[in-house]
């Protein structure tokens, strides 16, 4: 599939949905920023004109919701690297927060690799009416937009470059009816690249949950998640560590299988108050892959879902 083919997809729908553009096209919702590698006045700049401007300072003016939608926190979940069960920790905030009697949103944003729809066990298309895009609704009630909601097929790839993809990400956020949300999560691609620069310049974001392993080189790379959320002036609201121990079903003790992890040491450098530690379930793979992310239940998650609405309550 080609940037060209990749919108035939669910006919009339992805083309009001997402609008697609040829390669030589500005991005949707203000592609044209992406383009000029992130200032939207580049051709009228000077080395005097730049030192107010706030796409050089990164002062620049947050996205609005659609006018009938009140998001009443945003939070994203990153990672610094794939293959840390970044998307389970999102699922679980999402089903836990839902249980607690909140109104949840997920936006999966990992625009090439998306997985939430399959993890919640959605696949009706997402459809376009005059006002915007409606979003899927799972039976609890938490409302999902996702790549593989406009695709024809989920195992279709996305071959499409950062500039539509950074400008899908702004869509999703805009144009989708949210409604009334008490949280929008932001399931986030792994990595320091252009979606997370888009998300964190552009959305009106309270703050990211971090998730990492036990693996020194994973959290040399989580490093750099703290440091472009630094940067950024984007708070880190906390670090979830997957994947931390395995008990034992038999006799019930903890073997640390990759290692003890030094989320605590992490914790403390950084000066992040908010941790949890995940263990690794075969039980939670099995219900990802069935779409039957609604019935996970990690209760090593509960004292951080509280602490996190404390932090964002507070902020």
């Amino acid at each position: 599939m080609t940037e060209t083919n990749s919108r035939k997809t669910n006919g009339s729908t992805a083309q009001e949905l997402a609008a697609m553009p040829e390669p030589g096209e500005l991005a949707p919702s203000g592609g044209g920023e992406a383009a000029a590698g992130g200032c939207a006045s580049a051709s009228d700049c000077s080395e005097e004109s730049c030192s107010g401007c706030p796409s050089a300072t990164g002062e620049r003016p947050k996205l609005e919701p659609h006018a009938s939608s009140n998001i009443k926190h945003v939070i994203a979940v990153v990672s610094g690297k794939g293959g840390v069960g970044k998307s389970l920790v999102t699922t679980a905030l999402a089903t836990s927060l839902q249980r607690a009697g909140r109104r949840v949103g997920v936006l999966d944003a990992d625009i090439t690799g998306p997985s939430m729809a399959r993890a919640f066990g959605l696949d009706e298309k997402l459809r376009a009416c005059a006002d915007g895009i409606l979003p899927s609704v799972t039976a609890e009630g938490i409302q999902l937009v996702s790549t593989n909601l406009i695709l024809p097929d989920e195992t279709t790839p996305v071959l499409w470059r950062g500039t539509i993809i950074s400008g899908l990400v702004r869509q999703f956020f805009q144009e989708v009816l949210w409604g009334e949300l008490d949280y929008l999560l932001i399931d986030m691609p792994p990595g320091t690249g252009d979606v997370p620069l888009t998300v964190y310049q552009s959305l009106p974001i309270d703050g990211i949950v971090i998730v990492t392993a036990p693996q020194g080189l994973v959290s040399m790379i989580v490093g750099k998640a703290i440091n472009m959320a630094e940067t950024m002036e984007v708070p880190v609201l906390g670090i979830v560590q997957n994947m931390a121990y395995f008990v034992c079903p038999d006799c019930g003790s903890r073997h640390d299988l990759f290692g003890r992890g030094d989320i605590a040491e992490l914790a403390e450098h950084y000066g992040i108050s908010l941790t949890a530690e995940v263990a690794i379930d075969p039980e939670h793979a099995r219900k990802m892959d069935a779409g039957r992310a609604a019935e996970l239940e990690l209760e090593e998650l509960t004292n951080f879902v509280t602490g996190l609405e404390a932090k964002v309550s507070w902020a």
